[in-house]
């Protein structure tokens, strides 16, 4: 009875120790079939990298964005569809990453910046999905390895052309009076395109004019001498505060 006890303990140990074991198996790095298979469509350790720069210069580009679209299933249309998964705005060195890309998956790249032509490029990272898991063929580390290092790609330099834009001339023509008009021998001021003006004097009015000096008696000077005043083209003897500026 007691060597019969001994060999129950001593087996339920050892499939103790052996369930232990599985659990702590990395997913992914079980033996072939569906459930690896299976686990490396979840492998999100992609990164894609590069820099936007001028076409001419070569000089990183500030502010550019950068867009990162992807397909992702429409529970609505019960379709895959489009979408920005992620945007970037440069910094002023024109670098760009994105991180935690899934490896098996393709995406297009799209840049904008004012002053320049867009950008669109598809992009991924080029690994196929293994047959039978990734330890399919007894090659599992190995096959392992080779994908990580293919989960990091460098775009490089991705050049934007400068936008050619043509302004065609513009000529504006108004015939209505301005403020100011310029005659021969003379200033116009225009008292009726003047907002301000509406039931005011022509004190108050004349001392809004520039080079226009009027003093507390009402008496105007320009350059230190006394104008003649004209009202509606016409010489004026009345005094300004006779005068209203409408």
């Amino acid at each position: 009875m007691k060597s019969f006890f001994a060999t129950v303990v001593l087996g339920a140990a050892v499939f103790c120790s052996g369930s232990n074991a599985l659990a702590q198996m990395p997913a992914g790095m079980m033996g072939g079939g569906a459930r690896g298979a299976g686990a490396n469509q979840n492998m999100n350790v992609g990164r894609l990298y590069g820099k936007v720069i001028d076409s001419k210069t070569g000089k990183g580009l500030d502010g550019a964005s950068v867009l990162l679209i992807g397909n992702r299933f429409d529970s609505t249309t019960k379709k895959m569809k489009e979408v920005v998964l992620n945007t970037i705005i440069t910094p002023s060195n024109g670098n760009f990453s994105f991180e935690g890309l899934a490896v098996f998956s393709k995406f297009k790249l799209r840049i904008t910046a004012i002053g320049y032509k867009d950008y669109l490029q598809p992009v991924g990272f080029d690994i196929k999905m293994p047959q039978g898991g990734a330890a399919a063929g007894g090659d599992g580390p190995n096959r392992m390895a080779q994908m990580m290092s293919m989960a990091d790609k460098d775009l490089g330099n991705i050049k934007l052309e400068v936008a050619e834009s043509t302004l065609e001339a513009v000529t504006v023509t108004t015939t209505a009076k301005q403020l100011f008009e310029m005659g021969v021998d003379r200033k116009i001021f225009n008292v009726d395109k003047n907002l301000v003006s509406a039931g005011q004097t022509a004190t108050e009015v004349m001392r809004q004019l520039p080079g226009v000096n009027v003093d507390i008696d009402g008496n105007v000077t320009i350059r230190n001498a006394s104008p003649q005043i004209f009202v509606d083209g016409r010489p004026t003897t009345l005094t300004l505060d006779q005068i209203p500026a409408d």
